[in-house]
């Protein structure tokens, strides 16, 4: 066997190959210009988008951990409008998939995002239900399945694109949240976001993030996200994008092989910002050396023999 297809469907979002970017881990795309070509990727998912421009949190707002990076951003961004005239223009130069991750105060609020965005060059719409960096709506919406499928039903009902609902790690059960979304008409979820926690500076005694706690990225989180990837893939039908704490090739392995259908690097992108590309290379490298001749084989497979 001499080609694979890597090729993937995520909710009716046809991608090249199942490698993206995390949202608010690779800016807008034309950030990391200097060190790959956007084409090669999946696709990208944009920054954090709100309908108008936010300033984020008070600094300091990220602390290193030992195996990953505690972040309170708060969802800087310069707002809808300006990512429509100032730069999804130069988005559409590029030939790959331009995801935007939508996140709004209210209910409404999502629905007009939707309908805002819902443009030549956008390819699909992520709904960010669950950032723990913001005091209002954030992680709030992504606790409650009530509140998932109004959030979902307002989306959908707004766009005509393929529509992806981000779920949170903090609650006590992810499924119950991943079946409210698949009800309610998502197309695909991505999971996981990140896990609230907080660092505290032993000298200043005082919490080190200026909004006291954030959000945990990284490899320190990975086993929690592969194991809730597992779960959900078995609780829904729709297709799933894995993430947290993805940096090699063997870490995105262990999404696919969990449920996932495509993945997302997030933290990894400040470590080696070519890991996406060198992971659709391993991917390649391991469907060859496995005998497997579309990636969609993968998807899953751990499940078959337990």
């Amino acid at each position: 066997m001499s080609k694979v297809s890597l090729a993937v469907n995520v909710g009716g979002l046809k991608l090249k190959n199942p490698v993206l970017t995390a949202s608010g881990t690779f800016g807008f795309g034309l950030e990391l210009l200097p060190y790959l070509e956007l084409n090669q990727l999946g696709g990208v998912v944009v920054k954090g988008t709100t309908l108008q421009p936010r300033q984020g949190n008070p600094p300091p707002r990220l602390v290193e951990t030992p195996a990953g990076l505690l972040n309170a951003i708060g969802l800087q961004n310069p707002g809808a409008d300006y990512f429509l005239a100032e730069i999804l223009p130069e988005l559409r130069r590029h030939q790959t998939n331009f995801i935007v991750n939508i996140s709004g105060n209210t209910v409404e609020e999502y629905g007009i995002l939707a309908a805002k965005l819902s443009v030549p060059g956008v390819a699909a719409l992520e709904v960010n239900i669950s950032c723990p960096n913001v005091k209002a709506g954030g992680m709030v919406f992504g606790t409650d399945p009530a509140l998932v499928a109004q959030v979902t039903r307002q989306v959908k009902s707004n766009t005509h694109l393929p529509v992806i609902v981000k779920l949170s790690p903090n609650v006590t059960d992810i499924t119950a949240i991943a079946r409210a979304a698949a009800e309610s008409g998502a197309d695909a979820l991505s999971l996981i976001n990140t896990l609230l926690g907080m660092a505290i500076d032993i000298y200043k005694r005082k919490p080190v993030l200026g909004s006291v706690t954030g959000g945990l990225s990284g490899p320190a989180v990975k086993p929690v996200a592969v194991r809730m990837v597992w779960q959900v893939a078995q609780a829904v039908k729709i297709p799933i994008i894995g993430m947290g704490g993805i940096v090699t090739v063997e870490d995105a392995l262990e999404f696919i092989l969990a449920g996932a259908t495509a993945v997302a690097v997030g933290t990894g992108n400040f470590l080696n910002p070519r890991a996406t590309i060198e992971i659709i290379q391993g991917l390649e490298k391991y469907c060859l050396d496995n005998g497997i001749a579309d990636i969609s084989e993968l998807v899953g497979a751990a499940h078959i023999s337990c």
